[in-house]
């Protein structure tokens, strides 16, 4: 945020003459600013990133619904149907150690079985009404861009480290921007149109951080928390189990079932699910976790959700031979547990449906703006002193718009390339992207970029509508498509000269 410490001398009352808030000390303001712009800078890029394929990520089940809308697509599954697929897939494999089946709901109208292979390879088959394996799911690109937001692509302990640092960095940089900036909330809405560009960035960039701040405050702290989860565990190993990370983890897994490795008929996962239901009515089933299939130390873990509850659900664990042993506790009387499992749809927005949805994609598009607009105000900064940095002005609004043609182009090498692999398009293309930083100016480099992201999603539509139009049963492939091409005409508007655009 942008403020000068001469200017921050509390607003009076007309009336009495007094201050309407205490003065903050100028000193105090100063080492703010200096720690909300070092940290800022320090952090400028991995919290883009992360902001950017945050606001992407809220829309993960759709993409995955486009990547592949043939179907079949289900509203309901039976018990039977569901322990059909169960056991379809433990006869493709019956070494499989475990295997995650999705149910039906509608987010993701798909009943889903996901286990390894003979080979040791991890497989999403789908399955129709009747429980029978159809054909497998395929959706790279999905899984690319949501693995990119939660691990950054690298090995999952590192990456999820590194995503809740970025986390932690981005709240920091939160409150000492506001500490910063004692005017910031009155000031709620004052724009200085029509003078220096900086202060206009500065007004932007403050206005957008005040309107979206509890948005803001939320998904960096839930982030954070999701993301140092390792390490959090690790500092409850040492404080209650002198270390022991295995007794640490029993807290979050429920009633423990012995490990038994002696063959066994494959578990009735019908009975299982209908106890479940029985016992609690109200809430509704999305996933079985089913372990160890085939053994005699086999069971399930059968999460509900009950509506109108912001948790990721409750987690039920039921035996081999059907008997409920007992609950996780995520919806219990702890209060604890209950935070605990509000915290993966808070941050992710998978609550509320459409509406939501929509909102958290708007409010990170804004954070990754604030983010970027950032950066801009401190070399513009810089410029105003008399000591431009026009490599680094380059470099960032070409890294800033690199991001939308990247995810453009992966998604699209995804879509044609029969042996797609979306994270080295998206690496190449941003490095492409960045390379543009060598010649022409700020203002050229972003219209290229925002042209060629364009051309690219319209190409994406056009594309995945002509080769999945006979096969698209699911509704939401030509809403994407659809989708796409608004945000393709939006970008080519932003890029007209001023004359030309459309006024209303």
């Amino acid at each position: 945020m942008d403020a000068s410490p001469d200017k921050l001398a509390p607003t009076k009352a007309k009336a009495t003459g007094k201050p309407i808030w205490p003065r903050i000390p100028a000193d105090f303001v100063r080492a703010m600013l200096a720690g909300h712009s070092a940290l800022g800078l320090a952090f400028a890029a991995l919290i883009y990133l992360v902001c950017f394929s945050g606001s992407v990520a809220v829309f993960t089940q759709e993409f995955a619904r486009w990547e592949q809308p043939a179907g079949p697509v289900l509203h309901a599954a039976s018990p039977q149907a569901v322990n059909a697929a169960v056991q379809a897939a433990v006869a493709k494999n019956p070494k499989a150690h475990d295997l995650l089946v999705r149910l039906p709901e509608p987010d993701h109208p798909r009943l889903t079985v996901q286990s390894e292979d003979v080979s040791g390879r991890e497989r999403t088959y789908v399955a129709d009404q009747a429980g029978r394996l159809v054909g497998e799911a395929r959706t790279p690109w999905t899984e690319f861009q949501a693995e990119l937001h939660t691990v950054l692509h690298l090995p999952s302990t590192w990456g999820r480290f590194v995503v809740g640092l970025t986390g932690v960095a981005l709240l920091s940089s939160l409150v000492s921007g506001v500490l910063s900036h004692p005017r910031v909330f009155k000031d709620a809405f004052a724009f200085r149109w029509g003078g220096s560009k900086r202060l206009q960035e500065a007004d932007l960039h403050n206005r957008i951080s005040v309107w979206g701040l509890p948005f803001h405050l939320v998904v960096s702290l839930t982030g954070a928390f999701l993301g140092l989860t390792t390490i959090i565990v690790g500092v409850l190993a040492l404080a209650t189990f002198k270390g022991d990370t295995t007794k640490a983890y029993a807290l979050f897994s429920g009633p423990v079932v012995r490990d038994d490795p002696r063959p066994a008929k494959v578990m009735d996962v019908a009975a299982a699910l209908t106890a479940v239901t029985a016992r609690h009515p109200d809430a509704r089933p999305t996933y079985l976790y089913v372990q160890h299939p085939g053994e005699r130390g086999q069971h399930v873990n059968v999460n509900l959700v009950t509506e109108n509850r912001l948790s990721r659900g409750e987690t039920i664990v039921v035996d081999g031979g059907g008997k409920i042993l007992g609950a996780v506790g995520y919806e219990g009387d702890s209060l604890g547990f209950r935070v605990l499992s509000a915290m993966t749809p808070l941050h992710f927005g998978w609550f509320g449906g459409w509406p939501v949805k929509v909102a958290y994609f708007l409010l990170g598009l804004g954070l990754t703006a604030v983010t970027a607009s950032g950066v801009a105000i401190w070399l513009a900064r810089r410029r105003d002193k008399g000591r431009p940095a026009p490599r680094w002005e380059r470099l960032w609004v070409a890294f800033a718009w690199s991001q939308p043609l990247a995810y453009a182009f992966s998604a699209l090498v995804g879509l044609l390339s029969p042996t797609p692999a979306p994270v080295a398009a998206w690496g190449l293309a941003t490095l492409a992207a960045c390379a543009s930083a060598v010649v022409g100016t700020p203002a050229g480099i972003s219209k290229a970029l925002r042209r060629i992201t364009a051309g690219l999603l319209a190409l994406i539509a056009l594309a995945h509508g002509a080769l999945q139009a006979r096969a698209m049963v699911d509704a939401i492939g030509w809403g994407v498509d659809a989708a796409l091409l608004a945000i393709a005409l939006l970008l080519t508007l932003t890029t007209l000269p001023r004359g030309s655009r459309p006024v209303r």
